[in-house]
């Protein structure tokens, strides 16, 4: 992680971030202005995270993209202006995220993930993997694990969304009723004191909680008889992201509105067999899968861009109790859920 000096906050940025100060604290507010942070993959989600991380206050955010910007990013991807399609992704990006925030550092780095060296990410105090592909998340978080960096990834595959974070050993401070003893008086006795919760005065509490590496989450042993009673609270989502990620990495790309007919028997091979390699059934992930995870829809990527946002934010400031690990969000059934997989 990036050594940093002691942060001072100038009269402009108080005031810019004052309402986030009252909310979250001053010293959590230092904490997060003195955070460098990585963001890998500029399509939709990308765009959401950006401008949150931007408005929030980070001291500086690299966006890092190699492709070119496509129709599809067109309807989601709100950084990108009208007549960019061709150009990097990330440098079509860059004047819209800058101008959210002058006080914010915005880069561009237009190189191929793959091609990073292992001393490119210990400069960063976060690192935020989109649109990804499962060895390159895998190998990145291992990396990121090993330099104590905090670590992100996130998808969204149509009304399918989600999120994870590898935090490591993560300490932090959550903020609580203050619990206070009190006299009171009692008829059939003497004056005793108890414990009362006082709803007007709060204070800080620290905890400190451990999180797995994304290898040990997605490759979770369903065979044995305790993760086989975890099955029946495990959300479907995780399964079907499995599928995805497979798909990503045979087809070298995610299911399209244009092949349509092709990647829907596909989808529902590979699931199969998915979900025997784990060890499960196959019903538990019901063929209607196949017509909920194409495209990218954008108000899915708001909804979990303000999720996977917000919990950088957390692990940054370390303030509040952060999700571990996984966030999935289901546009079909307008919910989402917070899971725990892997070991710790």
């Amino acid at each position: 992680m990036v050594e940093r000096e002691e942060t001072v906050i100038s009269d402009e940025e108080a005031a810019q971030y004052d309402r986030q100060i009252r909310l979250w604290g001053l010293e959590a507010q230092k904490r997060l202005r003195a955070s460098r942070v990585l963001l890998v993959g500029m399509k939709g989600l990308g765009a959401e995270v950006a401008k949150n991380l931007i408005l929030a206050g980070v001291k500086a955010l690299t966006l890092l993209d190699h492709q070119q910007a496509t129709g599809e990013d067109a309807r989601s991807q709100f950084l990108i202006p009208t007549g960019s399609l061709g150009r990097n992704r990330a440098e079509a990006s860059l004047e819209r995220a800058q101008n959210l925030n002058p006080m914010v550092e915005v880069k561009v780095n237009t190189d191929n993930i793959r091609d990073k060296p292992e001393e490119f990410f210990t400069q960063f105090d976060a690192v935020c993997l989109i649109c990804c592909a499962r060895d390159v998340m895998v190998r990145i978080d291992h990396l990121c694990h090993t330099h104590n960096i905090k670590f992100f990834a996130g998808d969204v595959f149509g009304y399918i969304g989600y999120m994870f974070a590898d935090l490591g050993e993560h300490e932090f401070v959550e903020e609580k009723p203050k619990v206070v003893k009190v006299g009171q008086g009692d008829e059939d006795g003497p004056q005793a004191k108890k414990v009362k919760i006082d709803p007007n005065e709060t204070t800080m509490v620290k905890k400190t909680v451990k999180f797995c590496r994304l290898k040990d989450a997605l490759e979770v042993d369903w065979r044995g008889e305790k993760a086989k009673a975890a099955l029946k609270r495990t959300s479907s989502d995780y399964f079907l992201l499995q599928v995805l990620l497979k798909f990503r990495a045979d087809k070298g790309r995610d299911p399209l509105p244009q092949s349509y007919a092709e990647d829907c028997d596909l989808l529902l091979q590979l699931r199969n067999d998915v979900m025997d390699s784990l060890g499960v059934k196959s019903e538990l992930l019901p063929d209607g899968f196949i017509s909920s995870c194409f495209s990218e829809l954008a108000p899915v990527c708001a909804v979990v861009g303000g999720v996977l946002s917000q919990e950088i934010v957390k692990a940054l400031s370390h303030r509040d109790p952060p999700h571990n690990n996984f966030f999935f969000f289901n546009g079909m059934k307008s919910n989402g859920i917070v899971d725990c997989m892997g070991s710790q």
